[in-house]
């Protein structure tokens, strides 16, 4: 049975909020600190972390990513998003799920500094070392690369199509439908890379080097001039977008008994 009492729906809200942090920091360091972002996604945190009251933003991101992954998981396990049970409902929820052990992993990391355990840095090459180790393991990332190809080209179709508003409130500001857009398109081009890096891994023999996180991703474009560009301002405005997701998403509820919910859209 999912919690959708007020502080599971104010979780999620916190989670949307930590996203916000995420990707406007993301995009920030992307424009700003070229040596910070070449880190990767341990940069990323390794910027907050050295804000006033960083620490303090890193334990507010853990308990968000992790409600936001919460949230991702409950759409494929009770499909609260009336995403439906045919082949494109499956797709979405699938999706929505693979969302979710992203960001469990980003509030991992998150953690990790937090606590002053500190980032691993190399925690994807270490787990794709693990899975091109077993049978058949290359061809399990390829796919996975090209599931990234199919979640790009999404994202993209959420930029410009702008279907993301029908769950957002109409109180919300004027720009939202503008934001999101850039915001999606960039993540879509993000998207690409990551796939690319795993398809590389998978299917060309390029080894666990070759796999790129969120901040590696943006990071390998850095010498791409305009487009780079681009995206990191998309992503920032992604982080915009994410901000006033935090306050005026329409977040779906449960029936009485934990059923599949008429979407108040």
């Amino acid at each position: 049975m999912v919690d959708k009492s007020e502080k599971f729906n104010w979780l999620v809200r916190v989670g949307y909020f930590s996203r916000a942090i995420l990707y406007s920091v993301l995009g920030l360091v992307a424009l700003t600190n070229a040596s910070q972002i070449a880190e990767g996604t341990d940069g990323i945190f390794r910027a907050i972390e050295d804000y006033p009251a960083g620490i303090a933003i890193l334990w507010i991101m853990v308990v968000g990513l992790a409600a936001y992954a919460a949230f991702r998981f409950c759409s494929l396990l009770f499909d609260i998003e009336n995403s439906g049970s045919d082949a494109k409902g499956w797709g979405k929820r699938v999706g929505h799920a693979g969302s979710g052990i992203a960001h469990l992993a980003l509030a991992f990391s998150a953690y990790q500094f937090a606590s002053a355990a500190g980032g691993s840095g190399n925690g994807a090459e270490e787990a794709a070392a693990g899975i091109l180790s077993v049978p058949f393991g290359g061809a399990v990332l390829g796919l996975l690369g090209l599931a990234f190809f199919l979640a790009a080209a999404h994202q993209a179709k959420k930029g410009i199509s702008g279907e993301f508003m029908h769950r957002i409130s109409s109180r919300a500001p004027d720009a939202t439908r503008w934001l999101g857009a850039a915001g999606y398109l960039a993540r879509g081009v993000v998207y690409l890379v990551i796939g690319w890096s795993l398809v590389q891994a998978g299917f060309m023999s390029g080894g666990a080097d070759e796999i790129r996180t969120l901040g590696d991703a943006v990071a390998s474009l850095a010498g791409e001039g305009f487009v780079f560009t681009l995206t990191a301002l998309g992503l920032m405005l992604f982080g915009l977008f994410s901000l006033v997701l935090a306050r005026y998403r329409i977040i779906p509820d449960m029936g009485a008994h934990g059923k599949v919910p008429a979407f108040r859209a």
